[in-house]
């Protein structure tokens, strides 16, 4: 990642070798990434040489950020060349996946804690205990389900204090919902009826709501952002493959047209 302390000037050019130390990358990782189309150098020398300007450390940093996250290089290509791409949208998207990383970690951290102070305690968990934070009705089942909620520091920290008190009954009867609404989405799917007809809008409309119920107020925009990662990240398009062939798309469509509708 970039150190914080870089704080250029607009004008101010870095060699190839300066990008490398900022970021923590080889010379040839950033060669690699011109030739895919992630990061161009804005400048060249009289000599030809490379010089990246701040705003391509910005994208660096973007880039870097995605992959610390698991998308592919040809993945993060797409979702930066989308003429819709909004740097801090990304951002928004990105700290609540790494949000919701961390909070997995931090499970199972806690599990392994337990674990090893009942061990040297001759303590015998229940199996029960043992597997909690993988068992039927933990959260972190449902990540992808999890990952579709982002948004600013307050909306996490809502999220957060409203998931704190959420029991196993209660995550159940979220994923009830959840598939209340997926099958409606296929039963308009296998009817035939477009992505941007009032029936599909106001099935995905349900969607968002869920989210603004459970988590945390989610605008129409918001939940475009959303919409367009269930076809960037295939992580994303598999939730909703394994449901119905296509559905990723038109979701993504649905959402897309719902967003544009006046809230």
């Amino acid at each position: 990642m970039l150190p914080p302390e870089v704080d250029a000037v607009a004008d101010e050019t870095f060699t190839v070798g300066d990008v490398a130390r900022l970021a923590h990358v080889s010379v040839r990782t950033l060669h690699h990434y011109e030739s895919v189309g992630l990061l161009n150098p804005s400048r060249r020398t009289e000599a030809g040489y490379r010089l990246y300007t701040l705003a391509d450390l910005e994208r660096l940093q973007q880039v870097l950020f995605y992959k610390e996250l698991g998308f592919s290089l040809e993945d993060i290509g797409e979702l930066m060349s989308d003429p819709a791409f909004d740097r801090r949208e990304a951002l928004l998207v990105q700290r609540e996946l790494i949000a919701e990383q961390a909070v997995r970690l931090q499970a199972l951290l806690d599990l392994i804690d337990r674990t090893i102070d009942a061990t040297e305690g001759g303590i015998r968990m229940t199996k029960e205990e043992m597997f909690e934070v993988f068992g039927d009705f933990d959260p972190s089942e449902y990540e992808d389900e999890v990952k579709e909620r982002w948004g600013e520091s307050e909306a996490y920290k809502e999220s957060a204090r409203r998931t704190a008190r959420y029991t196993k009954a209660d995550w159940q009867r979220f994923k009830d919902e959840s598939e209340e609404i997926n099958a409606a989405v296929v039963a308009l799917m296998d009817e035939g009826v477009p992505a941007d007809d009032p029936r599909a809008m106001d099935a995905v409309e349900r969607a968002r709501l869920q989210i603004d119920t459970w988590f945390y107020p989610c605008s129409r925009q918001m939940h475009a952002g959303l919409g367009r990662m269930y076809i960037a990240d295939p992580r994303f398009t598999a939730t909703y493959e394994k449901i119905r062939t296509g559905m990723a798309q038109y979701m993504c469509d649905a959402i897309l047209a719902n967003a544009a509708r006046e809230e």
